[in-house]
């Protein structure tokens, strides 16, 4: 597949052995990576359709090795891509050609948890579901909860501003740190936020989430614990319509009722679910609502009740409550396992990361449903519904001529649709390399002109991720211009 992006820039010529050479003095030498069969692994992260071998990949064992590969890079001019988990679906972490990759896998110390203060403070590299697995003593847990928790990082989350079943109710990322501790592209140490409710000055700390590398590298984050509920049930609602269930999400909200977590599937889903991981899930339904409640016993049976009364006034035909922490496991299993059930019914997939009102749901259900016949593609769509973030998972096969890039188109359109609907282009995955061209679809020139002022504030060189997160005003004539149907009169980059 093409990419959009700045990797081809002149600018960046970097002289090689001279890269390896220093990089060498500042690192062991099994923290440098140098040989093609060592570097394959690195060439792109989980949106496995665009690929790029780097020129090198770092390996720092602490802050001090991390920040003495920025210094190098930046005296030699070699772009940096900061690497967590790998398990970004937007390209993010894709490697520049001309650039080292620098993998925070080896920070991954969780350096403390401070159960009166209800804070973790914890290195990039540590997993979203240890986090919660380390204050578990202490009846906390952090509530982000991405379905790659078992694997993806608390780094990554921040640099793409992760959500998760539960976001509705306790935040997405943003809401849920409270520093941010980082490197520079000149390798200078900067801290962002505090420990206290609010930091004096601008905002940074919100804007260090969602950055996606483009702004500093991340070395060290504190993060709030919440307590753990008394109690914690699910409701299974099944409806026979996708209408139904679209319209459904919209009127539990206009109840007034905030689930701690909203998801929906519909049948392509579910069929690839269901043999994967046996929830229990009604294999006739068109579509499946999985409600949360928590809180005390009380809390809960008073808000099952209300959802119950409201999913059966919009037509859902069968409603099953989980009996205990088990079942209530086993119902959310199957949600989270949807990406990769879906990997094992389909060559190759594109997850889209589109967020609209909740109100539209049900009409972007039947969009997407047209676009599908359009294309002639499958698309399972899974997703947060209680905050309207989609996650159509368009399915193709790479060996088949042209279905890469008519998989590519009905990705957009669905990107443009959600930007029509009144929503963004992205929820939770970011930007990366996979939505740039389409920024244009929702931001004007102006505005992602003040983006790339922001960039140069701190990243002068613009080495760090370079061509991620903000297209070159070129691109984004071209892209205005292909879409009013005029020939481009000006270069991509």
């Amino acid at each position: 597949m093409s990419i959009d992006s700045n990797l081809s820039d002149p600018r960046f010529a970097v002289d090689r052995p001279a890269l390896i050479a220093r990089l060498r003095k500042v690192l062991p030498p099994q923290a440098l990576l140098v040989e093609e069969e060592e570097l394959r692994p690195y060439e792109c992260d989980g949106l496995t359709a665009y690929r790029e071998l780097p020129l090198l990949v770092a390996l720092p064992a602490d802050e001090a090795q991390a920040q003495a590969v920025l210094k190098v890079c930046h005296e030699l001019k070699a772009p940096v891509v900061p690497r967590g988990a790998a398990t970004g679906l937007s390209g993010g972490a894709m490697p520049h050609r001309d650039g080292v990759v620098v993998s925070l896998a080896k920070l991954k110390k969780i350096i403390k948890v401070d159960p009166l203060s209800r804070t973790a403070v914890v290195q990039p590299g540590v997993r979203n579901l240890a986090v919660s697995e380390a204050a578990a003593p202490f009846d906390l847990y952090y509530a982000p909860d991405p379905s790659s928790q078992i694997a993806c990082t608390i780094g990554g989350n921040v640099a793409e501003n992760a959500g998760g079943v539960h976001c509705l109710k306790y935040g997405l990322t943003v809401h849920n740190v409270l520093r941010v501790r980082g490197l520079t592209a000149q390798g200078d140490i900067v801290e962002f936020g505090n420990a206290a409710l609010d930091a004096p000055g601008y905002d940074l700390l919100a804007l260090m989430n969602g950055s996606e590398g483009l702004l500093a590298m991340i070395t060290e984050v504190a993060v709030k614990l919440t307590p753990k509920p008394e109690l914690a049930q699910v409701v299974l609602a099944y409806f026979d319509d996708v209408t139904k269930a679209g319209d459904a999400v919209a009127s539990i909200i206009a109840a007034g009722i905030i689930p701690a977590g909203l998801e929906m599937m519909d049948k392509k889903a579910t069929h690839a679910v269901e043999p994967y991981v046996n929830a229990g899930y009604n294999m006739d339904a068109e579509a499946v609502l999985l409600c949360e409640s928590d809180g005390t016993p009380e809390e809960v049976a008073e808000e099952i009740g209300r959802m119950k009364a409201v999913l059966e006034k919009s037509g859902a035909f069968e409603i099953r409550v989980s009996q205990n922490e088990a079942e209530r496991y086993k119902f959310w299993a199957g949600r989270k396992a949807a990406f990769p059930a879906v990997g094992r019914v389909t060559p190759d997939y594109l997850c889209m990361d589109g967020t609209i009102p909740r109100k539209r749901l049900a009409e972007m259900l039947n969009a997407i449903a047209d676009l599908s016949q359009k294309y002639g593609l499958r698309c399972a769509n899974v997703f947060h519904a209680g905050d309207g973030n989609l996650h159509p998972l368009i399915m193709y096969d790479a060996n088949q001529p042209g279905e890469v890039e008519r998989a590519a188109a009905f990705g957009t359109e669905i990107l443009e649709l959600s930007v029509a609907f009144g929503g963004t282009i992205t929820g939770e995955h970011g930007v990366g390399v996979e939505k740039i061209g389409v920024m244009a679809a929702q931001f004007s020139l102006a505005e992602i002109s003040a983006f790339h002022r922001l960039k140069v504030a701190f990243d002068e060189r613009g080495l760090l991720n370079p061509g991620k997160g903000i297209p070159t005003l070129a691109r984004c004539r071209e892209y205005t211009q292909t879409r009013a149907g005029v020939a481009p009169s000006a270069p991509r980059f």
